[in-house]
């Protein structure tokens, strides 16, 4: 801070030069103490000068209404919305969000640092602060071809210099558990520089929790259980409750939140598509619901604010006093959690759902033309299987975690795979489009419900290579080709003919659109997918597809490599007997 600048401040802060900007008439929540007093806010600059009485020289009257610090989403992945950081900017801030941490990590196994880069340079152009974190993991596992590697060598820069907050999501666990050497140089990496470590561990316990916690890894948002909750915190972790558009575990987790451990809980999204944003919100939205899960106001607003403040050593944010960022937010009131208008840095950046602030979009050149597809063709989708039972990978309601189930096939005189339209199995392919590796892999796909044509994406946790699902195989290779075609995202195909699609040219995995474009594009997607595919009611058609890939995840899944056993930790065959 240069020396005038903290003058003004002071004097402003005293009283004895009008405030460049005062919010008047305010219930000012107070995060350190837990209470709330009424009093103006004085603003200097991009900070806040005090609380108390003062007069500026712009005056907006806060109407009474509670103003709360700037609410920080402790993580998310921007790549999930579909959109760009630019535009996730523009639908969030409205919700009272000026600051989230972001770990690009679909992008970087898409583009490596190339990706990473991009988002680093597109965050400068919205007013939303984003505090990009550097993936841990990409590959994510050995399992599949990526986009890139980046190796515990090739952290140590970005970490030394501050480019990126910290290191992302560590999901890697087994790793952490099993003190893998390469594990342990990515996590010294960031401890050596004194940056914030996250975390994923689900299903640890006892001891194998302690190995993980003993890495001081700061969070964690994948708690299934407040027992789950509970042990985390008691070992120094922060937990995050989850609400976002795949992962609903807020109103779960809220029931373990205690006055004694409030202080230890966050708020984040993980995903968020717009079509979530638009309709019911982003950590507003989750405020609402801690406060119907009978969590105290005030300690909610604290783990949307300061408690990520101090989780992610954000010691200029987090709560509204003398000298930190003017990031505030007017609401209505402590229990819907409407947001009237918020500021970040001291200048209004949106009012009445609206963003007020310049958009700068950048270049996403840099990430177009992520599609290295070798010699693809329908012959690479014949399944054979030598038994009159296989496996099939079994979608389980309400989220990513399937089963393994045994089911019985129709086979053809050479023992390829016949899809059979009374029985909700069909055929599903991950296509390699990273490396030109030519790799095609397929297998059965139990409880999508699909009865016509077939649903191609370029989104497919954790690597995004193609993942393809149909009734026969000449609509599954129209797909794919057209998915190319369009530089990724979504198509729905029948009789070789292109229903409705959405191009992703931004490392095939966000449009480069609005995000109102990206959710009517959605709603029709999934309109289509149910009343024309047939895919079943029940099941989130694009979502649901997309995590059918994810090696890290039980029980079931399907990779360019294989068909893998997460709970066994390797390939099997498809064969059952």
């Amino acid at each position: 801070m240069e020396k005038n600048k903290l003058k003004k401040l002071i004097d402003v802060s005293a009283g004895r030069i009008p405030a460049d900007v005062v919010i008047k008439n305010c219930k000012v929540i107070d995060v350190y103490s837990g209470t709330v007093s009424e009093g103006d806010i004085a603003i200097s600059d991009d900070l806040i000068a005090g609380v108390g009485k003062y007069h500026g020289n712009k005056e907006v009257d806060g109407c009474g209404r509670y103003a709360a610090p700037g609410f920080i989403d402790s993580h998310i992945h921007i790549e999930s919305s579909y959109v760009s950081p630019e535009e996730l900017g523009r639908l969030i801030v409205p919700h009272g969000t000026t600051t989230i941490i972001a770990d690009p990590h679909e992008i970087a196994n898409v583009c490596g640092f190339r990706g990473i880069d991009y988002m680093v340079n597109a965050a400068k152009g919205t007013a939303l602060d984003i505090k990009m974190m550097l993936p841990s993991c990409v590959p994510a596992t050995p399992f599949e071809h990526s986009g890139a590697v980046i190796s515990s060598e090739d952290m140590k820069e970005p970490l030394r210099t501050g480019k990126l907050h910290g290191l992302g999501e560590f999901m890697n666990f087994p790793g952490v558990v099993g003190a893998d050497d390469e594990v342990l140089n990515k996590l010294l990496a960031a401890k050596n520089e004194d940056r914030v470590i996250d975390g994923h561990s689900p299903g640890l316990s006892g001891n194998e929790l302690n190995a993980y916690a003993a890495a001081r890894i700061r969070t964690d948002h994948e708690c299934a259980t407040v027992e789950d909750m509970h042990n985390r915190i008691a070992r120094g972790l922060y937990v995050m409750l989850r609400q976002g558009s795949a992962c609903h575990d807020l109103r779960n987790l809220a029931k373990g939140v205690t006055p004694s451990n409030s202080r230890r809980c966050l708020l984040c999204a993980d995903d968020c598509q717009p079509k979530t944003i638009l309709s019911v919100g982003h950590l507003d939205n989750s405020l609402r619901m801690c406060v119907e899960e009978n969590i105290d106001a005030i300690a909610a607003v604290q783990m949307a604010t300061l408690n990520a403040a101090e989780c992610y050593e954000l010691k200029d944010r987090g709560a509204i006093a003398p000298g930190l960022r003017a990031d505030i937010v007017l609401l209505d009131d402590l229990k819907d959690f409407n947001v009237s208008s918020v500021f970040i840095e001291g200048k209004l950046a949106a009012e009445n759902g609206e963003y007020r602030l310049p958009i700068n979009k950048y270049d996403i050149s840099s990430t177009k033309g992520s599609f290295h597809v070798k010699d693809f063709s329908k012959e690479k989708l014949k399944l054979t299987i030598n038994s009159d039972k296989a496996y099939a990978i079994n979608i389980l309601p309400g989220g990513v975690v399937t089963s393994k189930e045994v089911v019985t096939v129709k086979r053809d005189e050479d023992n390829n795979y016949i899809y059979n339209r009374e029985e909700d199995v069909v055929k599903v392919a991950v296509v390699e489009r990273h490396q030109n590796t030519g790799n095609v892999a397929c297998a059965l796909l139990k409880g999508y419900g699909i009865k016509e044509g077939a649903v191609a994406l370029s989104i497919a946790h954790d690597s995004h290579n193609i993942i393809v699902v149909g009734v026969n195989d000449d609509d599954m290779e129209f797909a794919v080709n057209e998915l190319i075609n369009q530089s990724g995202g979504m198509i729905l195909v029948k009789d070789k003919e292109v229903l409705e699609s959405m191009p992703m040219p931004i490392g095939g995995l966000m449009s480069d659109q609005s995000g109102e474009y990206v959710d009517e594009k959605l709603r029709n997607i999934h309109k289509i997918a149910h009343e024309v595919l047939k895919v079943n009611l029940s099941v989130e058609p694009v979502m649901t597809l997309c995590f059918m890939s994810l090696a890290v995840i039980p029980e079931l899944k399907l990779t360019d490599m294989g068909l893998f056993d997460v709970t066994q930790f390797k390939f099997i065959s498809i064969e059952a007997e």
